[in-house]
C-alpha cells in the first residue's frame, strides 16, 4: 500500500531520461501496484536471494490475456464484491502464470482504489500480474495522494507519447480475451476455506451456510464469529471501502446496535492515512465504539496474527466443541490460517465485516435476519447499509492530499542523524518466540578477536579465472598448505605425489 500511495512514481525521470517504473517484489501481492499501470510481479525469497548474489532473476515469457470489463456495478456493490466474483471467474478460466490486462468501459469506470483491490488478489486467481492502463483515474489518484505536480504531468505526457495511455491500447490484440460484466456482480462473501469459493449473500440459506440456530443465555451460538477484522492491503488501500465500513458503523450505533461480546474485532490498515481520513469524516469514533479501533498498520489477522482469544471464550470453544468462524476483509481464508480456534473463515467487504460482528454468527442470514430492534422497529442490513452517493461524497470531502504528504514526507525524508548510534528501544525478552537477542552476541563469539598475522593456506593464481575452476586446479598449494594437510592426517608422500602430479 505504501508503494501504491507513495513509492512508485509510475514513470521515472533520472539524469534526463524517462522510463516506466517496474517492480519485482518478494511478496505474492506485489501486483497491487499494477493498478497504476506499473508492471509489478512477486517472486519467492529464493529468487530474491539469487539476485542479491548477483544472478539474474529468470522468468517464463508469460501468456498475456486481455480481460474486458463491461457494464457498471449495481448500487450497494463494493470493490470487494467485484474482486471475489472475478477471482471465481478467473480461476475457472485458468489464468495461472499469465499477465492480465484489464480494459474496456468497465475498467475505465473503476477508481485506482477499486483497481488495486482487483490487482492485489492476482495470486488468488493465479495470475502473475494484473495490469490496468494509465488513464485519467491514474492522474487523479496521483494528485489525491500528494504527488508533485511535475511528476503527475510527466506521467501523463510520457504515457501519451509512448503509447501507454488507455486510448492508445484500445485496439490491442490478445491471443486470448475474456469478458466479464460488472453489472452481474451481487453482494458476495467467499468461503468457508478458499478465496475463489464465492457465495452470494442472498443465497446463504440455500447454500446451507445460514440457518436456524439456538443460543442459550450467556453462551456463544453455533457458528459463532470469534474474529471480525478489517485487515490490510486488499481493501484498506481503497478509501471507499473503509469509509463504507465507517458509515455502516455509524448507522448501526444510531440504531442501538453493537457487536457481540465474543467477537474479537480489529482494524489494521496498510497505511497511516486511513485513521486520518476516518477522523476527518467523523467516523473513527463510530468504528472504535464497535471494537474496530486501529491495532496496527500491517498484516495481522490476514496471516494469522490476530492474537490470543479471551481465555473464557477459548475455554468455551474447547468445552462445547463449538464450530467457530472468522470474517475478514483479506485475501486468504484457508483452513487453519486465520486462527487455530476458528475452524473456517470467510472473506467479505469491510462493511460486511462490521455487520457480521453485530450478527455474531455465520448462521445468521445477513440479508434477511433481524440484527436488532430499535423503538419497536426491526433492523436489517438494508437499514444500515450506506448509499453510494453518501459514500462517494464523504470520500471526496474527507480524503485529502495533505494527509498523504503528512504521512509520507517525514517517512522518506533524509535525516542528518541517520548515521548516529541508536540506543536499544526495549529490553530483549528471552522468553519471546519472535524477537530475542541473537546467540552469537553472547559468550566466546562476543569477545575480542585474538587471532593476528593470519595468512591464506591457498590462493587463486592470477592466470586462472573462475571459468577454469575445477577440483584439480582451484587452488595453488604451497608448503604451508602441505604442512597443514599433513597435520590433518594426510601422509606427506600422498600430498607430495598429488601436488607434483597436478603441477
Amino acid at each position: 500500500q505504501i508503494n501504491l500511495e507513495r513509492m512508485s512514481p509510475v514513470i521515472h525521470a533520472i539524469d534526463g531520461e524517462a522510463f516506466p517504473d517496474t517492480l519485482v517484489g518478494t511478496d505474492s501481492h506485489t501486483p497491487h501496484v499494477d493498478a497504476l499501470g506499473v508492471i509489478a510481479v512477486g517472486v519467492g525469497g529464493l529468487e530474491a536471494e539469487n539476485v542479491m548474489l548477483g544472478r539474474a532473476s529468470w522468468m517464463r515469457l508469460p501468456e498475456i490475456i486481455g480481460v474486458q470489463l463491461a457494464g457498471t456495478r449495481q448500487p450497494g456493490i463494493t470493490a470487494t464484491d467485484i474482486v471475489l466474483a472475478l477471482t471465481q471467474f478467473l480461476r475457472r478460466q485458468k489464468v495461472v502464470g499469465a499477465y492480465l490486462e484489464f480494459f474496456g468501459e468497465g475498467a475505465r469506470s473503476l477508481t485506482i482504489g477499486d483497481r488495486a483491490t482487483i490487482s492485489n488478489m492476482a495470486p488468488e486467481y493465479g495470475a502473475t500480474a494484473a495490469m490496468f492502463a494509465i488513464d485519467e483515474q491514474t492522474i487523479d489518484y496521483l494528485r489525491l495522494t500528494g504527488r508533485e505536480p511535475a511528476q503527475v504531468q510527466l506521467v501523463e505526457n510520457y504515457a501519451k507519447q509512448a503509447g501507454l495511455w488507455a486510448d492508445s491500447l484500445e485496439n490491442a490484440e490478445y491471443e486470448r480475451t475474456l469478458s466479464f460484466d460488472l453489472s452481474s456482480v451481487v453482494r458476495n462473501i467467499a468461503g468457508p476455506s478458499n478465496p475463489h469459493a464465492r457465495l452470494a449473500t442472498s443465497e446463504l440459506a440455500a447454500r446451507g451456510i445460514a440457518g436456524e440456530w439456538t443460543q442459550a443465555e450467556g453462551q456463544m451460538p453455533d457458528g459463532a464469529v470469534i474474529i471480525a477484522a478489517i485487515t490490510s492491503c486488499t481493501n484498506t488501500s481503497n478509501p471507499r471501502n473503509v469509509i463504507a465500513a465507517g458509515l455502516l458503523a455509524r448507522n448501526a450505533r444510531n440504531l442501538g446496535l453493537a457487536r457481540k461480546p465474543w467477537v474479537k474485532t480489529s482494524l489494521a490498515p496498510g497505511s497511516r492515512t486511513v485513521p486520518l481520513y476516518l477522523q476527518q469524516a467523523g467516523l473513527l469514533h463510530d468504528l472504535e465504539a464497535l471494537g474496530f479501533g486501529v491495532v496496527a498498520f500491517a498484516c495481522t489477522t490476514c496471516n494469522g496474527m490476530s492474537g490470543a482469544l479471551d481465555p473464557a471464550i477459548q475455554q468455551e470453544i474447547v468445552d462445547r466443541d463449538l464450530h467457530t468462524t472468522a470474517v475478514l476483509s483479506g485475501n486468504r481464508n484457508f483452513d487453519g490460517r486465520i486462527h487455530p480456534y476458528a475452524r473456517q473463515a470467510f472473506l467479505a467487504s469491510p462493511p460486511l465485516v462490521v455487520a457480521y460482528a453485530i450478527a455474531g454468527t455465520m448462521r445468521f442470514d445477513i440479508e434477511n435476519d433481524v440484527l436488532g430492534v430499535f423503538q419497536g422497529r426491526e433492523i436489517r442490513l438494508k437499514d444500515i447499509w450506506p448509499g453510494d452517493e453518501e459514500i462517494d461524497a464523504v470520500a471526496k470531502a474527507a480524503v485529502q492530499p495533505e494527509q498523504f504528504r503528512a504521512v509520507y514526507e517525514p517517512m522518506f525524508a533524509i535525516r542528518s542523524d541517520q548515521g548516529r548510534k541508536v540506543e536499544a528501544l526495549y529490553d530483549w525478552r528471552p522468553q519471546s518466540t519472535y524477537i530475542r537477542r541473537p546467540p552469537y552476541w553472547e559468550g566466546a563469539l562476543a569477545t575480542e578477536r585474538t587471532l593476528r598475522g593470519m595468512r591464506p593456506l591457498a590462493i587463486l593464481p592470477d592466470n586462472i579465472t573462475t571459468d577454469h575452476l575445477s577440483p584439480s586446479n582451484a587452488i595453488l598449494m604451497d608448503s604451508a598448505a602441505g604442512e597443514y594437510l599433513h597435520k590433518m592426517g594426510l601422509p606427506e608422500e600422498d600430498f607430495n605425489s598429488y601436488a607434483t602430479h597436478r603441477g
